[in-house]
C-alpha cells in the first residue's frame, strides 16, 4: 500500500512560518471585527465586506463559510479537518464546489473565528474566498498524475497564490477574478470559461511557457476566453498577468455590477485595443522587478515532487481478475479510472453523485473514510475537482478493487464520472438568497431517473449542468444539456440549453425552447437522450456530435411538439 510517514504529504505545498504568521493574525483580526458585528458596534452593511473577504456569506437560512482549497489539492489530514469542524459547527455535512473550494451552509457568526482558527492549525483560511479579488486559482485535477500532462499546473497556480494573496493593488478589483491553469493535452480546468485562461506548453527547446486566453466567463452575458498571447516565457508568467490586472483594474466598470467583470471589458474595447493596452503595460512592466527567477520556480516545484512511486508492471494480474470476477467493479474501472504517467499506477474518480443524491454533498463520515483512503492508498493527498467530485490520483492498479469496495459501501462508488448521472449543480434556492430556482431536487429527479449504471454506459458521455439562477455557479451555459432555473410570477421553471462545451472546443448551449417545469424538465431531458439515442450513427458518437450533425429540430419536436 502507499503508506506514507507520519507528517509528510506529496504534492501539498508545504507552509513556512511567514504562512502560518500571515494566516493567525488574519484569524484574530477577523474575530475582533465578529466581536464587534455582535456587540452591534458594526452595522450589516458595515460588516459585509469584512466578512466577505474571509469568506463568509450572509444566505437564505443561515451563514455560509466557503474554504479555501488551493488548486483543489489537500491532504488527508486536513480533510480530517474539515470532517471534524463539520460535524462541531455544521449539520454533519459539507459541499464542494465548482471552483475546488469547500462550504459549510449552516454556521453560526459567532462560531466563526473558532472554525478559522481550527483551519489555520492544518495550513487551511478561508481569505480570498469571496469578494471582488483573485479568487482561488483552479487546476486540472489530474495534475501530477495525468499520462497527458505536459506542465505540472500545481507549480504556477502555487505562485499565483502567493502573488494574489492580499496584493495591495487588486484586492478591491471590479468584480471578482477566477483564474484556471490547465498543463495537460486535455483541458479537464475548463479555462476558456475563466477571467483569464492558462494553457502551459513547452516550446521545442522543452522550456515552459503559456498561452494567454481572457474575458471568458459565464453568467448573466456568457463568453468564451479569447486568445490575447500566444506564448509568454516563464520569466514573464507574472509579469504579463500583472499587465492584463493593470488594465482591467483601469478600465473595468465600477459603476455598474453587471458590466464590471473583465470579459465585458474585452467585449467592448474589443480584442485588439484590449491586447494593445495589456501589451503595453507589459512593456513598462518587463524587467528584474518583475521576473520570475528560476530558482523560485524550482523552489516550489520541490513541494510538488513525485510521491515515491514503486517499480511496478503496468499490468495487474489482480486486477483482471477481480475485473473479471465482479462486473459492479468493472463498470466502475471503464467509468472513473483514468491512465497513470506511472506503470503500475491509476487515478480513480470518487463520485460525490449517488443516485439520487445531491451532487458534490460529502457527510463527514465519508470524509473521514476518503482520508483513511487517501493515506492507504494515495500518499496522503487527493483532489477536489471543478464538476464537485474528489480524486485520488496515485493509486496502485492492484489495490483498486479493495478501494473501490471500501468507497461502494459507504455510498461513494458510482461508476458515472462524466456521464449523465455525473450532474453539477449550484445550492440553488435551497440555500441561497440569489436563486430564482431549487436546483438540488431537480437534480436529484434526473440522477434517480437515470440511476441504472448500464444504461448511463449505454448513453455515453452527456454532462448535466444546472444553475438555480443566471449567475451560472452550475455552469449550465457549457453543459451538453444545460439547465437554468428562472422564475415565473413566483413559480419555478427550467430554461433548457444544448450544445454546450466546456473542453479546450469551448461552446455556449443553444435555448432549445420555452422554460418548462420541474416534472416536464425531467421528462424533457429523458426525451433529448431518447431523440440522441435514436439519431447517433453508432455508439461511439457523443452527444454533442449528434446534435451538430442532425440540429436542434428533432430535439425541439419532441419536447414540445404537443405545444
Amino acid at each position: 500500500m502507499n503508506h506514507i510517514a507520519p507528517g509528510a504529504r506529496a504534492g501539498i505545498y508545504h507552509y513556512d512560518e511567514i504562512d502560518r504568521q500571515f494566516v493567525a493574525e488574519r484569524v484574530e483580526q477577523f474575530r475582533k471585527q465578529v466581536d464587534r458585528r455582535l456587540s452591534g458596534e458594526l452595522t450589516e452593511e458595515e460588516f459585509k465586506p469584512i466578512r466577505l473577504m474571509n469568506g463568509l456569506y450572509l444566505q437564505l437560512h443561515a451563514y455560509m463559510l466557503r474554504i479555501a482549497v488551493p488548486y483543489g489539492v489537500m491532504s488527508a489530514t486536513q480533510l480530517r479537518k474539515l470532517s471534524a469542524i463539520g460535524r462541531k459547527y455544521d449539520r454533519g455535512y459539507g459541499h464542494f464546489t465548482t471552483r475546488q473550494n469547500l462550504q459549510y451552509n449552516w454556521i453560526k457568526l459567532e462560531d466563526t473565528p473558532a472554525i478559522l482558527h481550527e483551519l489555520a492549525e492544518v495550513d487551511m483560511h478561508a481569505l480570498q474566498t469571496s469578494g471582488n479579488c483573485v479568487r482561488n486559482v483552479t487546476t486540472d485535477p489530474f495534475v501530477g498524475a495525468a499520462k497527458d500532462e505536459v506542465v505540472d499546473g500545481r507549480v504556477y497556480a502555487e505562485i499565483l497564490r502567493q502573488w494574489t494573496t492580499m496584493h495591495p493593488e487588486f484586492t478591491y478589483l471590479p468584480r471578482k477574478f477566477k483564474i484556471a491553469i490547465s498543463g495537460a493535452e486535455s483541458d479537464r480546468a475548463a479555462v476558456r470559461i475563466h477571467d483569464v485562461g492558462l494553457l502551459a506548453r513547452r516550446n521545442e527547446k522543452g522550456e515552459p511557457g503559456f498561452s494567454f486566453y481572457v474575458g471568458g466567463g459565464l453568467g448573466r452575458s456568457p463568453f468564451v476566453g479569447k486568445l490575447v498571447r500566444e506564448w509568454v516565457a516563464q520569466e514573464d508568467f507574472v509579469a504579463y498577468l500583472e499587465a492584463i490586472l493593470r488594465v482591467y483594474n483601469q478600465y473595468g466598470r465600477r459603476d455598474n455590477i453587471y458590466k464590471a467583470r473583465i470579459k465585458i471589458l474585452v467585449h467592448e474595447l474589443g480584442l485588439e485595443k484590449f491586447t494593445q493596452e495589456v501589451e503595453e503595460e507589459f512593456a513598462r512592466l518587463r524587467g528584474p522587478k518583475y521576473r520570475l527567477d528560476p530558482e523560485i520556480v524550482e523552489g516550489i516545484r520541490k513541494h510538488f515532487a513525485p510521491p515515491p512511486f514503486e517499480e511496478l508492471p503496468d499490468h495487474s494480474e489482480s486486477l483482471e481478475r477481480a475485473r473479471a470476477a465482479d462486473p459492479a467493479f468493472a463498470n466502475w474501472l471503464a467509468v472513473n479510472v483514468a491512465e497513470h504517467k506511472a506503470p503500475g499506477y491509476a487515478i480513480a474518480t470518487v463520485s460525490l453523485k449517488p443516485a439520487g443524491g445531491i451532487p458534490g454533498d460529502a457527510t463527514c463520515d465519508q470524509m473521514d473514510l476518503v482520508a483513511d483512503l487517501a493515506e492507504r492508498h494515495s500518499f496522503g493527498e487527493l483532489r477536489v475537482t471543478h464538476v464537485q467530485n474528489l480524486v485520488l490520483a496515485h493509486v496502485k492498479k492492484d489495490e483498486l478493487y479493495d478501494l473501490w469496495k471500501q468507497l461502494d459501501a459507504a455510498g461513494l462508488g458510482s461508476a458515472n464520472a462524466g456521464l449523465i448521472g455525473d450532474i453539477i449543480a449550484c445550492p440553488g434556492l435551497d440555500y441561497c438568497a440569489l436563486a430564482n430556482a431549487r436546483s438540488i431536487p431537480l437534480a436529484q429527479a434526473i440522477s434517480a431517473r437515470f440511476a441504472d449504471p448500464l444504461r448511463q454506459r449505454t448513453i455515453g458521455e452527456l454532462g448535466i449542468k444546472i444553475s438555480g439562477c443566471i449567475n451560472a455557479c452550475g455552469h449550465h451555459h457549457v453543459g451538453a444539456i444545460g439547465i437554468l432555473g428562472v422564475d415565473k410570477k413566483g413559480t419555478e421553471y427550467y430554461q433548457i440549453t444544448v450544445g454546450g462545451d466546456p473542453t479546450l472546443t469551448t461552446a455556449i448551449g443553444d435555448i432549445l425552447g420555452p422554460a418548462v417545469t420541474e416534472t416536464e424538465a425531467v421528462d424533457a431531458i429523458e426525451a433529448i437522450v431518447d431523440v440522441y439515442l435514436a439519431n447517433r450513427s453508432d455508439e461511439s458518437e457523443r452527444f454533442i456530435d449528434t446534435l451538430k450533425r442532425v440540429g436542434h429540430a428533432p430535439f425541439k419536436e419532441r419536447i414540445y411538439a404537443a405545444d
